[in-house]
């Protein structure tokens, strides 16, 4: 699937929790931390389900889970080097590259930081499943930041065309406690866009790009999940 559009610490921005009323007695706890990130046109336009994934109060020990499969993994030389080099701040990238593989994705509450700590579990053809944790917060320029491992971490700038909810990386930064320094761009691997594309009856599709202004694409991953 092709990329649709320009769309992953500081202070965390406090959890915004509304109650939507669905009749006299009904009530349901929503989140619009990521629907405050779009504008409220475009977050309209799209899907329910799509909405509602973004939506979910993950509060107390409440997790989200999706299952499915990659369906394909692609590494350039220089994104296969990048992956191995990436894994002395926790592998977030895949390690290689696959056909069809079992994934799985779990999301939870972070309750220190008042984010969200996502776990994605991607089996292999050999060895153990790779497991990639991060971590988003509701904070810097962009309004959301996902931190990686290591003290890295990326800004996202969050955007909806049509049927997808699409995060451009916008910058990637380094931190240390209070010190936080933005890196400059001819350290970091390039531009990464993921689309979370509405495909219905509970499905959507993932994709991760990570594209380099003179090395090109270094990192195409595609995979379908479903909802529970």
């Amino acid at each position: 699937m092709g990329r649709k559009l320009r769309y992953s610490n500081e202070i965390v921005a406090p959890t915004t929790v509304t109650r939507e009323r669905g009749g006299a007695d009904s009530e349901a706890l929503t989140d619009d931390r990521f629907r405050r990130l779009v504008p409220r046109a475009a977050w309209d336009a799209l899907p329910e389900d799509v909405r509602q994934r973004f939506s979910k109060r993950l509060a107390g020990q409440a997790t989200a889970t999706y299952s499915g499969e990659i369906v394909w993994t692609r590494l350039s030389g220089a994104g296969w080097l990048l992956a191995q080099m990436c894994r002395l701040i926790g592998a977030p990238l895949p390690l290689a590259a696959s056909g069809p593989a079992p994934a799985a994705v779990a999301v939870s509450e972070d309750k220190l930081s008042g984010g969200q700590c996502w776990t994605r579990l991607y089996g292999r053809t050999r060895g153990h499943p790779q497991v990639i944790h991060s971590a988003k917060s509701f904070s810097g320029a962009t309004g959301l930041e996902e931190h990686i491992g290591g003290g890295f971490g990326m800004a996202l700038a969050v955007g909806a065309e049509g049927d997808a909810l699409i995060f451009t990386s916008d910058h990637y930064f380094w931190r240390l406690g209070r010190v936080r320094l933005r890196l400059p761009d001819w350290l970091m691997p390039g531009e990464t866009v993921v689309t979370h594309q509405h495909l219905g009856s509970g499905r959507f599709a993932f994709d991760l790009k990570v594209t380099h202004p003179q090395l090109g694409e270094l990192v195409n991953q595609h995979g379908l999940f479903r909802d529970g």
